[in-house]
């Protein structure tokens, strides 16, 4: 079953729907614009690139459409955008897109997602990241590479941006949620050998929030084009349980929450059940809504128009957890 990049897409843009309706979020607007600023995630080459002979492409996710609405394909070099309040409240978001495995859906000029949580003094950080079909030495765990680097990068920068470096979240959706899940599991995982003093410091975000993630890689509620980019079409079951983030959980991951749809029909929401119950097992704090209809990629509104309740319910679940003062 192929992820539809669009889905992803709007999955990302479903976190500005978000913004507008959680009460947690709602402060006063700041009344200066934010700025938008994008870095590299890496001083020079990413590490593991010796056998990487693919070239970077940014294309339109539809021709002729929005020109800021654009996918990255054969990631060399991945960036983080940030987008900083004009006041900030010291709190930020990581937010990792979908696509699959084979594109991430992403802008460097931002959105309303990242827009809005600006507007509220949270700053907000979108990131940018390879992909394990192309060569990387990494393989599967390139993508959690750049997870782990991109929130060391914001911790190591939290004095000059305004930032309280133990607020930071993560959110991931689709095959982002996927590695959100993993970071939020693996973050005290050594995937590559540290570069400069931000790799000294803890990869560990304060709280996650998954929506309709890809989860696990084994049978039978595998996402089958994820597993494919991640370990080709014959993998063992030591592979496929080593990149399943339901897998090990250390008694320390962070506060999660999930949120899919029943009628999901590109990610099996028992992908959802599976993280849950393996959180719960481990006594970490945690939340699951299974809503009956949204599909797959839902925001604020289902397809029918009418509203979804989970924004009020992650913000209260982040509030809770000490994200927002």
């Amino acid at each position: 079953m192929a992820t539809d990049p669009a889905l992803d897409r709007r999955a990302l843009l479903g976190l500005g729907a978000l913004a507008l309706a959680a009460p947690g979020l709602a402060r006063a607007q700041t009344s200066a614009p934010s700025t938008i600023e994008v870095m590299d995630l890496w001083p020079g080459k990413p590490p593991g690139g010796e056998k990487v002979t693919v070239a970077e492409q940014v294309i339109l996710r539809k021709p002729g459409g929005d020109p800021n609405d654009t996918a990255f394909l054969n990631v060399t070099k991945p960036w983080l955008m940030m987008r900083r309040p004009a006041k900030p409240n010291g709190a930020a978001i990581l937010m990792i897109p979908g696509g699959g495995y084979i594109r991430v859906a992403v802008s460097k000029a931002g959105g309303s997602i990242d827009a809005w949580i600006a507007d509220q003094g949270v700053t907000a950080f979108v990131m940018d990241y390879r992909l394990p079909a192309d060569g990387w030495a990494a393989g599967p765990d390139v993508p959690l590479q750049d997870a782990q680097r991109a929130i060391r990068l914001i911790r190591a920068n939290a004095g000059k941006w305004g930032l309280d470096p133990e607020r930071i979240a993560v959110t991931g959706f689709s095959a982002g949620g996927h590695v959100a899940a993993r970071l939020a599991t693996r973050f005290a995982t050594q995937t590559y050998a540290p570069i400069d003093a931000a790799d000294q410091l803890s990869a560990r975000p304060m709280a996650a929030g998954l929506f309709y993630p890809v989860v696990t890689m084994t049978a039978p509620h595998a996402h089958g084009s994820s597993l494919k980019s991640l370990l080709g079409t014959s993998p063992t079951e030591a592979q496929r349980l080593a990149v399943s983030a339901e897998h090990d959980i250390p008694t320390d991951a962070p506060p999660t929450f999930i949120a899919a749809a029943a009628d999901d029909k590109v990610v099996p929401m028992e992908n959802s059940l599976m993280m849950f119950q393996a959180l719960r097992a481990q006594k970490i704090a945690s939340e699951l809504h299974v809503f009956e209809s949204g599909g797959h990629g839902f925001g604020l509104n289902g397809p029918g128009g009418g509203a979804m309740p989970w924004p009020a319910l992650l913000s209260a679940f982040f509030k809770r957890h000490g994200l927002y003062a």
